[in-house]
């Protein structure tokens, strides 16, 4: 299957992305709903899942992407492999994120994945951001006690600035002392990261436990 062409940058403050999306009916899209779901916000292609949901069938896995082509593509693959721990939803996280987590069992969101997210360089594009302080406070909402974030950037400053926003609220600690993970803890590794990885140049990744109830 040819790859997708679509628009690297998408305004996700743009008319087009302003209504949530629904969620679907959960039983009809997981074989078992009760595993522990892994949420991958801003999935692109989908290939992290894809592989992960591949590698470790025990866990189930939902990636949120804003570009419907995408999308498209990565449900397609999905069946292809006949894959029934993964699925994707075209919607803009920042306001879909609640109404698709409130439908699903209570604590069993494990994991948030933010990994790669569009960088918006200029300060005027700040609030395109996916990690805003508005997102933080929804995941710290459906995590349940000991669940995690993982973020993960080659733009220093994005991931600075996402690590803050977790450090600022109270229901995250960041698991590690040192500033930044050297090593990706998961099997696999996403499209971007691999070719960051090839041309030898630097990730900064951070991993936040949901600690305490506010």
């Amino acid at each position: 299957m040819a790859a997708v062409r679509v628009r690297q940058h998408v305004n996700p403050l743009s008319e087009k992305f302003r209504t949530p999306v629904s969620a679907p009916d959960w039983q009809n899209i997981y074989a078992n709903l009760s595993l522990p779901l892994y949420l991958d916000i801003g999935c692109a292609r989908g290939r992290f899942i894809l592989e992960m949901a591949e590698v470790e069938p025990r866990w189930n896995y939902l990636g949120l992407e804003i570009r419907q082509p995408l999308v498209d593509e990565a449900n397609e693959i999905r069946d292809e492999k006949g894959l029934k721990n993964l699925h994707y939803i075209f919607c803009n996280a920042n306001n879909s994120l609640r109404p698709i987590l409130s439908t699903l069992p209570p604590g069993i969101l494990h994991s948030c994945l933010i990994q790669f997210p569009d960088p918006w360089f200029k300060n005027r594009h700040a609030k395109r951001r996916v990690v805003q302080p508005e997102l933080v406070n929804e995941l710290a909402d459906y995590l349940p006690i000991g669940g995690t974030v993982f973020l993960q950037s080659d733009i220093e400053f994005v991931a600075i600035e996402m690590s803050d926003r977790f450090s600022e609220n109270p229901a995250f600690n960041k698991q590690h002392q040192q500033q930044w993970l050297i090593d990706n803890p998961f099997p696999v590794a996403t499209e971007r990261e691999k070719r960051v990885m090839l041309r030898r140049e630097s990730v900064y990744r951070a991993i936040f436990e949901r600690v305490a109830n506010c």
